[in-house]
């Protein structure tokens, strides 16, 4: 037989249970779960916390942290939602199309997009479009986001013109103090975006987002 680590086991299923509570759980309630002491089940979720794989939420209750990003694409979907009201607010703020980008190794990753519902024509971009992080306003969000270093026309967002398609501009935001987390939320149009006043609402998207990710 296999000899296994027990701390490392019941870590790992506080992890699946969590996962499975859409409300999260008390120390006492995933001890009673696990059939584990309370004073372990702490310090499990104590340890847990540390490295941003459980948060603390209302009530004294535990749920699955957003670290797990770096850990599954299967969180893809977790995030995807948080982000919808998001980007949707945004893309009918500004009229073009709203995207969260995630870095993917040396690359961005397109993982939410929504489209403007009060225009005739808009940039059709497709969750899962990929480009180096170089790139583009949405990688060079995340990028500055990385170095802390914000150049464009207001600080904080950064501008694009023609980089990932002809014709086409991007504004976008780095999500700021989201453990775990590097991403950016941006708007992509046909033609020039007017900068100036699209970029500070980008930003104000992005600091929400890490809002209700926080």
């Amino acid at each position: 037989m296999v000899e296994i680590s027990q701390t490392l086991d019941r870590g790992l299923r506080l992890l699946e249970v969590l996962a499975g509570s859409s409300s999260g759980l008390t120390v006492a309630e995933a001890s009673g779960v696990l059939g584990v002491n309370r004073t372990i089940v702490y310090r499990l979720l104590a340890t847990l916390e540390q490295h941003g794989l459980v948060r603390r939420v209302a009530g004294g209750r535990f749920c699955v942290g957003f670290a797990a990003l770096t850990l599954a694409s299967s969180v893809h979907p977790l995030l995807r939602q948080v982000a919808q009201p998001v980007l949707r607010s945004l893309a009918e703020d500004v009229g073009a199309t709203a995207h969260l980008t995630i870095a993917d190794g040396v690359e961005a990753l397109a993982v939410a997009v929504v489209e403007p519902t009060r225009t005739d024509y808009h940039v059709a971009y497709r969750v899962g479009t990929r480009h180096p992080l170089e790139r583009g306003a949405a990688g060079r969000a995340i990028l500055a986001g990385r170095s802390g270093d914000v150049r464009a026309e207001a600080p904080g967002f950064v501008a694009t013109t023609g980089e990932l398609q002809t014709g086409a501009s991007g504004v976008a935001a780095p999500v700021p103090a989201v453990a775990g987390v590097e991403a950016s939320v941006g708007v992509i149009a046909l033609g020039e975006l007017d900068a100036e006043s699209i970029g500070p609402r980008t930003v104000r998207a992005a600091v929400e987002l890490a809002r209700r990710l926080g």
